[in-house]
């Protein structure tokens, strides 16, 4: 008999436990809880901590931190025309688990329905402007007007749209060769530009010192002129002033000078031994010789 009562107040023991461990939930700080009844919501609970509940109801979790939606990319067609492939995407954060549960159901729903509606919101604000805008200032104004669109359908899904970005612009590979060409004929041009203008920098730069040089050189040729007739009228005042102190040695120095430049390395001359020219080979006086047969007067 009392076995039988140790096994009954076991049992009780365990049902009690195992009520009692299903009324109980727990909350992490970083997670906030839905509790359903026979899947359908009842209330929301976003405080952590150790939280009581039905036993037949059960607490479904939602993370509470900042989350990622990044939806596959898409090829945008601009105003110009140009094709672009543009990869957004929405940092958001659930508020309200039982909104979330009432329109998306589950996460992968929301992604995929949410991530429609940022993608079509993209195309709609970059399908209105030009391919420089997409690289200007003029995008940061493009994703305010996204980010304000999202944020007013994210209500409806309870959440609160945090930022939304674009995080990859490309062009398609026949734009990109399309822009490439363009770039490539666009430098060609500014390249030939630049030497066209450097080689009229370059003649200028040689005329102006072709110029200078002419200048220079008549500027010295005329000092050299001028230098020059100043030696001869210095040299021709030295030579009237010895003469008019010394006649005789003038006249020795003008030979000797004559010597210098007539009598050079093999030189031959055929000259009378009485020859003027030679008169100071004679007569360091230069008196002309006595001719033959003659007799000097005393």
């Amino acid at each position: 008999m009392s076995n039988l009562r140790l096994i009954i107040a076991g049992l009780a023991v365990i049902v009690a436990g195992v009520i009692l461990f299903s009324c109980v939930y727990t909350v992490h700080e970083t997670r906030q809880a839905l509790i359903l009844e026979f899947g359908q919501p009842r209330h929301e609970e976003r405080n952590p901590g150790l939280h009581f509940k039905l036993p037949w109801r059960s607490a479904t979790y939602y993370d509470r931190r900042v989350l990622s939606l990044d939806p596959p990319a898409q090829e945008i067609i601009l105003a110009d025309q140009k094709r672009i492939i543009v990869d957004a995407y929405v940092r958001y954060r659930i508020v309200s688990p039982l909104k979330f549960r009432q329109r998306a159901d589950t996460e992968q729903n929301f992604i995929s329905i949410f991530g429609r509606r940022l993608n079509s919101a993209v195309r709609a604000q970059v399908g209105r402007i030009v391919l420089a805008d997409v690289l200007s200032s003029k995008r940061d104004d493009v994703m305010a007007d996204i980010t304000e669109q999202l944020k007013l359908q994210a209500t409806e899904f309870g959440i609160s749209v945090v930022d939304v970005r674009i995080g990859r612009t490309d062009l398609p590979d026949t734009t990109s060769e399309s822009v490439y060409n363009r770039m490539r004929s666009s430098r060609v041009a500014q390249a030939a530009k630049l030497r066209s203008e450097g080689a009229e920098i370059k003649a200028r730069i040689q005329a102006d010192a072709d110029r200078e040089r002419t200048v220079i050189l008549a500027e010295a040729r005329r000092d050299a002129q001028i230098l020059r007739g100043e030696g001869e009228a210095q040299k021709t005042t030295i030579l009237i002033d010895a003469f008019s102190r010394d006649p005789e040695f003038f006249a020795f120095y003008r030979s000797l000078e004559a010597y210098g430049e007539a009598l050079g390395e093999g030189t031959t001359m055929v000259l009378s031994p009485d020859s003027e020219f030679f008169r100071f080979f004679n007569d360091l006086s230069g008196k002309p010789p006595v001719p033959r047969g003659r007799s000097e007067q005393p």
